[in-house]
């Protein structure tokens, strides 16, 4: 069983990634079978399935919708996701949902820029913890992972991976049923 102490860096960034994979990997072993990866360009996504294919389980990497940073502009290399593939896993480029969660709140709350509101409050705990909790909405939306399992969920801050969460998932419809079970991993900055 995996020790299940929260793990802190004193910096976020890549250098934080390699434990974070092994943490993915003992999780796997211990009989996790969802795993939700961010990756821009594919590389974090790639090192995760190279990990995890040994395993029997649904690998999901997440990364930015094509155009995010310029028009037209896909970040994932393609290289990556054809690794990604090639070890079982899948690849999903989407709306990153913390624009579009109105919908939500929409019947519960009322005011002004919930999804910025919910972003920034999700910060708090760090970026990787906010881009955990999008990343295993959008993999529900898309229909890759279903919904109230437990998910294991990594991320970082800009590049790399510093962030491992178990997620019970939620669509982003039901944004509110969302769950945060356990932080394995995460920076202190």
């Amino acid at each position: 069983m995996l020790k299940k102490e929260i793990i802190y860096f004193e910096k976020t960034g890549p250098e934080n990634t390699a434990v974070c994979l092994d943490i993915l990997e003992q999780l796997a072993a211990e009989g996790y079978k969802t795993f939700v990866i961010a990756s821009t360009t594919g590389q974090t996504g790639r090192l995760a399935a190279e990990r995890l294919k040994k395993f029997d389980v649904n690998l999901v990497v997440i990364g930015h919708c094509v155009g995010f940073k310029e028009p037209n502009q896909d970040e994932f290399l393609p290289e990556n996701y054809d690794a990604i593939v090639a070890a079982g896993g899948k690849v999903y480029k989407g709306t990153i949902l913390t624009h579009s969660l109105e919908t939500a709140l929409a019947k519960r709350f009322s005011g002004v820029y919930p999804t910025l509101l919910i972003a920034q409050s999700l910060r708090r705990l760090g970026e990787g913890m906010k881009v955990c909790c999008e990343i295993v909405m959008e993999a529900c939306d898309a229909g890759l992972i279903p919904e109230g399992t437990e998910v294991v969920a990594m991320a970082g801050t800009a590049r790399g991976s510093d962030t491992v969460t178990i997620i019970k998932s939620a669509a982003s419809k039901r944004f509110l049923e969302l769950r945060v079970l356990e932080i394995l991993a995460k920076p202190r900055v």
